[in-house]
C-alpha cells in the first residue's frame, strides 16, 4: 500500500515505517510541523518525501491522520474526504486534557474514520463517542541489550521539562537528585538547572542526541527514571526497557500496565521509588537482574513484529470501509451528549 502520513511523532513513526508498505511524508522547504519529511532520519528507502500539492490523490491507498487538522488539509489540497473518498484512520497518541472524565474526542461525532489508540489507557479515558475504536499498542525496533550501568546515576529522557513542569514530573527531580545524580536527555532542557535548583554535580543536561548515541549514553546509567505523571506511554521508557535498564516509574496512565514490578520499581509513592532508586544505584547486580526482567517484558509485549502485524491487519480492512461505509461497533451506539471539546 501507499500510505500518506505526516512526520509528527518521530519515535512512533520510526516503528511504523519499518513495515512492508510505501510511506509518503509531506515535506516543505521550511520544514516545520507540516513539512518535516524524513528530517534526516535513517529510515528505509520505502519512506519517501513528497510535496503534498503535487501528489496524485488517486495514487494513495490510505492516509494515517494524527492531528484533527490533517483531515481538513487532505480535503483542501487533495480534494478527498478522509474515510469517504480516501481510506483513513486516526492515531490518538495523547491522553485527554482538561476535564478528563468528560473530554470528548475531536473525532467522536463521526463514524467514517476509526480511532486507533496507542494504549488501552487512552481508549479508556477518551470519550470517543460514536467513532469506531481499537487499540494497537506500541512497537519498538529493538536497539539491543546495550546496558552497562557503569555510572551510578539515574537517566531521564523528557522533552521540554521546564515548560511542561508537573506533567512530566519535573518538580520531582530534585528529590531523586538527592538519591543519585541525574542525566537528563531530550529537547528543551537548557533551563532545567536554574528552574530546578539542582546543583551541577547532581545534574547533567545532555540535550537531544541522535537515537543511536542516546541509547548508548543512556545505557551507561545505572537506572532509568520515568517521572511523568500524565502521558500516554513514553516511548523512551519502552526503549530503556529494551536496552536492558531497570526502570523506576510512577504507576500512572499506561505505565502501570507496561512495567512489571520485577523490572525495577513502579508506585504512586515517591518515597517508595526513592528507596528503590537507592537500592539499585548501590547494588549493580540487582540493577542488572531487574534490567533483564525489564527487557524480557518489553520484548514480549512491545516487539516490532507484533506492532507491524497489527497495523497490516487494520490497513487491509480500510479499503472496504471507504467503499461500503463505516463499520460500527457491535451493538447499539448511543450518541454521546454534546460537550465542550478539548484540544489534544
Amino acid at each position: 500500500m501507499r500510505i500518506l502520513l505526516w512526520h509528527v511523532h518521530g519515535s512512533w513513526t520510526d516503528a511504523f515505517v519499518r513495515g512492508r508498505h510505501e510511506y509518503l511524508l509531506p515535506v516543505l522547504p521550511e520544514g516545520g510541523t507540516w513539512g518535516l519529511g524524513r528530517a534526516g532520519r535513517n529510515w528505509p528507502a520505502s519512506v519517501r518525501e513528497v510535496a503534498l500539492a503535487e501528489l496524485d490523490a488517486d495514487s494513495i491507498d490510505a492516509v494515517v491522520l494524527q492531528r484533527p487538522e490533517e483531515a481538513g488539509e487532505v480535503r483542501r489540497v487533495l480534494r478527498r474526504r478522509p474515510g469517504v473518498d480516501l481510506p483513513a484512520v486516526f492515531v490518538e497518541h495523547n491522553t485527554p486534557k482538561g476535564d478528563v472524565p468528560f473530554t470528548l474526542h475531536p473525532l467522536a461525532e463521526q463514524r467514517e474514520i476509526p480511532i486507533v489508540h496507542v494504549t488501552h489507557f487512552n481508549e479508556l479515558f477518551w470519550d470517543s463517542g460514536r467513532a469506531p475504536t481499537t487499540v494497537i499498542e506500541h512497537g519498538i525496533a529493538d536497539p539491543g541489550c546495550l546496558y552497562t550501568g557503569e555510572l551510578a546515576e539515574l537517566g531521564v529522557v523528557v522533552n521540554e521539562p521546564v515548560r511542561r513542569g508537573r506533567v512530566t514530573g519535573t518538580d520531582l527531580l530534585p528529590r531523586f537528585a538527592a538519591a543519585a545524580p541525574l542525566q537528563v536527555f531530550g529537547m528543551g532542557g537548557g533551563g532545567l538547572p536554574a528552574s530546578s535548583g539542582i546543583p551541577s554535580p547532581r545534574l547533567r543536561v545532555r540535550g537531544d542526541l541522535p537515537t543511536a548515541e542516546l541509547h548508548r549514553e543512556l545505557a551507561r546509567c545505572r537506572v532509568y527514571l520515568h517521572p511523568l505523571r500524565w502521558t500516554s506511554l513514553g516511548l523512551a521508557l519502552l526503549e530503556a526497557m529494551h536496552l536492558g535498564m531497570p526502570v523506576l516509574a510512577l504507576a500512572t496512565t499506561e505505565a502501570a500496565r507496561a512495567v512489571p514490578a520485577e523490572a525495577g520499581g513502579i508506585s504512586t509513592s515517591v518515597e517508595e521509588l526513592l528507596r528503590c532508586a537507592t537500592l539499585l544505584v548501590n547494588d549493580p547486580e540487582e540493577a542488572r537482574r531487574r534490567g533483564k526482567a525489564a527487557r524480557e517484558a518489553a520484548l514480549e509485549r512491545y516487539g516490532l513484529d507484533r506492532f507491524l502485524a497489527d497495523w497490516d491487519e487494520l490497513l487491509a480492512g480500510l479499503g472496504s470501509r471507504a467503499r461500503h461505509g463505516s463499520l460500527e461497533r457491535p451493538g447499539p451506539v448511543v450518541p454521546a451528549p454534546a460537550r465542550e471539546r478539548n484540544a489534544t
